[in-house]
């Protein structure tokens, strides 16, 4: 018989998926993994870690750009002493601890600002090698860490002059609330900076020093651990299906400290895109966040359910699979039987007629064939009776039979049982992490925009009044290059007019160009948001260095995994920019997100905070809102970020009961609709046909040739029939009246 073909093969399938769906079942459902500690909450601190570990790679790569381009517009404008330098950059950026310019032939040190730059660790014969400029980490004498970066500085005719400066390893803008612990580690797994633990000798009771120092231990073991993975490659450290993170991320599940259970998220430095590299990404760090969470028994995990789902599966399985086996293939193969027996040239026994369908219908017409055979007309034998009462049901019912049957088991699986309500428990970290990520997201948003600032106030300054629009036109192409926040940049006149550009064409009108606001946004009742950035330039009498961010910039910042729907909203509610489709300008799409906004915005002591809430009316979702709360040209405008998303989206105990659930309904289904759908193309389709054929033979059709579609239990028959007619159509020649034929010799076949 075919492989696929024939009644065996569906059947046997079916009763194989359904006793593995069976055992799958009776396993799976009511288990659930991490109870104490849902799935949702490690992936949580999974996406936290990747936050900072993305948040501190921009700063750094940020750090290093800026202090190259800084000296590569300085080299190229007129000489000025190490002290002018230092003052521009200290002016422009408020970002390093302490910088440095070095007369690289002797080692003298020229000018210095902030904090002494560990100079005695740089070995400056060896700047002009390969690799001579690369920023380098360096340990103080304290045990801190610094991030050394370098820019030369060329004039002709001067000595060449070498631009340091310090910067620590500090996580910018990362919220790390209450009880939660950020580290950046190094290849070996050494901490190089951390926040939120507190030193022994900071608190004042036995307790808190015993907790302290138990969550040091257990941060410097999850720091181990996260070094140790992160040398993986990052395509088979990822779990399927998680994609969006280019570097090696992940979670731990650590011990106690009293009463709380320790989880983190690790997350190593990577570039944005693949195929790319960074200067951060090339340091080899990793950001380890960890926090201390309490265990919650939800009630949900009962072996019960999984057991009696199971055993319903079980008996509806073997009902399903036992009206197949007696009503569809038992029949089929005794008709296969008996057409073979006549076949051969025994006659003298009557054919033994299935008791409905068609296989009754083909059983009959075998048996007025066999009387035909011994010398019968069909016209003796009769005609074929018209099925009535139970031989009226057919194959095909019975398919639908079992069809229900099973789905009766599947349907409530998907549809009824095991619902997670309004009221399933959400462990109150999530609520807490959507609040602070949406916080960080925040903060970082408006760190982009100081830097954005920053920028047009450092170029500006090194725009003399004797740059011409050649040299102007260089110097905003090397920064529209090397910066990808601006989608244009152009110096205008006290006017508005245009005097240098480079990039997109201007969005601004003429007459809105000039401003004294630094940060503006334009664009309102348009398409897209105008965000326009300005920085004067000094000695032109009011000309102006004017950059348009381009709006892919904003959107790239907030597509964060794990936040869900995210937004960055003006100071009036109205929507900037998203991680997902919006139309420029439109309002918040609920009266709650909107109230949500407005509340977070209100000062709480000197400044707005971020607020995190749990909505359980119309769908259970996590909300938060984070204004820009920190200082800057961007502290003005008032902008903040909001996000929200689905509880049900979230691996937590209610929903994964009832995703899995869900999916042993489909998976039934699925199943039943298969092997049934199987069962009907391959046995049921061709069998109605052949009963037709059969009749039609009995009746005295000699002339329609029988060819066997498939070669299974089916096609046999019609073979058989086929035969049976050639029989006879030989006996018909040899009749008086007809010419004669030679002897009709019956094929000799082999059984399939």
């Amino acid at each position: 018989m075919s492989l696929i073909g024939g009644i065996r093969p569906p059947i046997a399938v079916l009763s194989v998926l359904l006793l593995t769906l069976a055992a799958i079942t009776a396993l799976v459902l009511g288990r659930i993994d991490n109870a104490g500690v849902p799935k949702a909450v490690l992936t949580s601190q999974q996406h936290f870690a990747e936050d900072g570990a993305v948040a501190l790679r921009a700063s750094i790569d940020e750090s290093v750009t800026d202090v190259t381009r800084s000296a590569a517009l300085f080299s190229a404008g007129q000489p000025v002493s190490g002290d002018a330098v230092l003052d521009k950059l200290g002016s422009s950026y408020q970002k390093w601890a302490g910088a440095a310019v070095v007369e690289i032939r002797s080692g003298k040190l020229v000018a210095a600002r902030g904090e002494t730059v560990p100079l005695p660790s740089v070995d400056i014969s060896a700047l002009g090698g390969p690799g001579g400029l690369t920023p380098r980490t360096v340990r103080l004498g304290n045990g801190e860490v610094r991030l050394l970066s370098f820019g030369l500085l060329t004039w002709p005719g001067r000595p060449q002059l070498l631009l340091v400066t310090s910067s620590n390893l500090k996580l910018p803008g990362i919220s790390v609330g209450r009880f939660r612990s950020i580290a950046v580690v190094d290849r070996t797994g050494t901490i190089l900076s951390s926040d939120g633990i507190p030193e022994p000798e900071q608190v004042s009771n036995k307790l808190d020093r015993k907790a302290a120092k138990a969550s040091q231990a257990q941060l410097t073991d999850f720091a181990r651990t996260a070094a140790r993975r992160g040398t993986r490659d990052p395509r088979s450290g990822r779990e399927p299906g998680m994609g969006g993170y280019q570097g090696v991320s992940g979670s731990l599940l650590g011990g106690h400290v009293l009463s709380d259970r320790s989880v983190a998220g690790y997350a190593t430095l990577a570039a944005p895109q693949p195929g790319e590299a960074t200067t951060a990404a090339g340091l080899g760090l990793s950001v380890v966040a960890m926090v201390q969470v309490t265990e919650e028994s939800t009630g949900t995990a009962s072996p019960a359910f999984g057991l009696f789902a199971g055993g319903a599966l079980l008996v509806v399985g073997a009902l399903a699979t036992a009206v197949l086996l007696g009503t569809v293939q038992r029949p089929l193969i005794r008709l296969f039987l008996e057409s073979r027996r006549l076949t051969r040239g025994d006659l003298t026994r009557p054919v033994t007629v299935p008791g409905h369908g068609e296989a009754h219908r083909i059983g009959a017409a075998l048996d007025r064939l066999r009387r035909q055979l011994l010398g019968e007309t069909p016209e003796a034998t009769g005609t074929a009776p018209r099925p009535r009462g139970p031989r009226r049901v057919g194959i095909r019912a019975l398919l639908a039979a079992c069809a229900v049957l099973l789905l009766a088991w599947s349907a409530p699986l998907m549809l009824l049982l095991n619902r997670a309500d309004d009221s399933v428990v959400v462990p109150r970290q999530l609520v807490s992490d959507q609040r602070e990520r949406t916080d960080t997201l925040s903060d970082r948003v408006r760190r982009a925009l100081n830097e954005g600032d920053a920028d047009l106030q450092s170029v500006a300054s090194l725009i003399g009044n004797r740059t011409e629009p050649a040299a102007m036109n260089a110097v905003l192409e090397r920064t529209i290059n090397e910066n990808q926040r601006y989608r244009s940049l152009y110096v205008v006149d006290s006017a508005g007019v245009i005097q240098a550009r480079k990039g997109a064409a201007p969005q601004v009108v003429q007459a809105q160009r000039v401003s004294d606001h630094p940060l503006r946004l334009l664009g309102q009742g348009g398409r897209r948001p105008v965000v326009v950035g300005a920085a004067e330039l000094p000695g032109r009498g009011g000309a102006r260095l004017v950059g348009e961010f381009r709006v892919e910039f904003f959107n790239a910042l907030l597509n964060r995994p794990g936040l869900g729907v995210v937004r960055l909203v003006d100071d009036r509610g109205r929507v900037i920019a998203g991680n997902t489709g919006f139309l420029a300008f439109q309002a918040l799409p609920d009266e709650r997100l909107k109230d949500l906004v407005e509340a977070s915005a209100q000062p709480l002591g000197k400044k707005p905070r971020a607020s995190g809430v749990l909505y359980r009316a119309h769908g259970v979702r996590i909300a938060a809102a984070a204004p820009f709360s920190g200082s800057g040209a961007a502290q003005p405008l008032g902008w903040s970020v909001v996000s929200w998303q689905p509880v049900s989206r979230l691996a937590i105990p209610g929903y994964e009961s009832q995703n899995r659930t869900v999916l042993a309904g489909l998976l039934g289904g699925t199943a039943a609709v298969a092997c049934l759908g199987w069962l009907h193309i391959v046995v049921a389709r061709p069998l109605r046909t052949l009963a037709d054929r059969a009749e039609a033979l009995a009746d005295g059709d000699r002339k329609t040739v029988l060819f066997p579609q498939h070669h299974d239990e089916v096609g046999a028959v019609t073979r058989s029939l086929e035969l049976v007619r050639q029989q006879l159509q030989s006996r018909r020649r040899q009749e008086p009246g007809h010419t004669p034929a030679a002897p009709y010799r019956p094929e000799q076949h082999s059984r399939n």
